[in-house]
């Protein structure tokens, strides 16, 4: 693996050895024995436009454990900001540095940019897809719940956000049963699913009948960044679609609720629930740090 773009572009057995990987990876360093040390020597440079806790944090230190040095670079501190085109700054970077980890608003500059740097690159966020967050994802349900052959995973809210199409193509590789469940507007296109063409993958606009039978309800904001202007009617058009009780009540008694934070209580998640299973929720947090071990390690690997 030279890059780690999307997990569309993933295929089975990558995604099934990352988060293997990773839960070696967590045991390893829960035991104190931070002995893998890949990135000893190399500069690994953190290209952030947007606003970050999990995402920067997880990756500065898991640089750091496999014997690297972060460089944090944000869009004041690097002339794409004043125009220069990505494939200029991944040609001078790729010449200084050994890795490039990119959160930005673009999925089309970060292929480009991994096109032209010639270094290993890795999405931590783009307006398409956030791959690093379902390795997470799926290693917490390999802990909570056993793994995710015929578990019913249900997303609740807006449907056609990044982190919703991250979990399409997860299921499309992996083969476990997704329901969206999304107020019309805010499904993935039918275009979309038919590309994808997973019979495993469906739409409800009734989130009580998506979630019976679930073994995991997971949301995500109702409001990304950058689309702070429509919250307002983003939050009528989402009444309803908030993982509370009511859902919890037709799930798996034994459902885990994921939320790939930050949570703003009483809008896409009650209070009370997102309380009842912090511990899941805060974990899947800390597996951002061990999944992208795994995949720093990875690419290390296939260079």
């Amino acid at each position: 693996m030279k890059h780690f773009l999307s997990i569309e572009s993933s295929c089975r057995e990558e995604i099934e050895g990352l988060v293997e990987s990773a839960a070696e990876l967590k045991a390893a360093r829960v035991a104190g024995e931070l002995t893998m040390r890949p990135l000893e020597g190399q500069c690994w440079g953190m290209m952030f436009s947007k606003s970050s806790t999990r995402t920067r944090v997880s990756f500065e230190v898991g640089i750091g454990e496999l014997g690297g040095t972060a460089m944090f670079l944000s869009s004041r501190d690097l002339q794409l900001g004043r125009g220069e085109p990505i494939r200029d700054t991944a040609r001078v970077l790729g010449r200084m540095i050994h890795g490039a980890v990119i959160r930005n608003d673009s999925q089309t500059d970060i292929e480009e940019f991994a096109e032209y740097s010639g270094i290993p690159t890795i999405n931590a966020l783009t307006e398409m897809e956030h791959p690093c967050q379902i390795i997470a994802d799926l290693l917490t349900m390999c802990e909570r719940i056993g793994g995710w052959e015929e578990k019913k995973v249900v997303f609740v809210g807006d449907g056609d956000c990044n982190v919703a199409r991250s979990w399409v193509w997860a299921a499309k590789h992996l083969g476990f049963p997704l329901v969206i469940a999304s107020p019309a507007g805010f499904c993935p296109t039918d275009d979309y699913l038919a590309a994808v063409d997973a019979p495993n993958i469906s739409c409800s606009d009734d989130p009580v009948e998506a979630a019976s039978g679930a073994h995991v309800l997971y949301t995500d904001v109702w409001v990304s960044m950058g689309m702070e202007d429509e919250a307002a009617s983003r939050e009528q058009a989402f009444k309803g679609y908030q993982v509370d009780d009511r859902l919890l009540d037709v799930a798996q008694a034994d459902a885990i609720v994921m939320h790939c934070l930050p949570a703003y209580r009483g809008k896409e998640i009650s209070a009370d629930v997102l309380e009842k299973h912090a511990e899941t929720i805060f974990s899947e947090a800390e597996n951002r740090l061990h999944a992208q071990k795994a995949i720093m390690v990875s690419i290390t690997k296939g260079q």
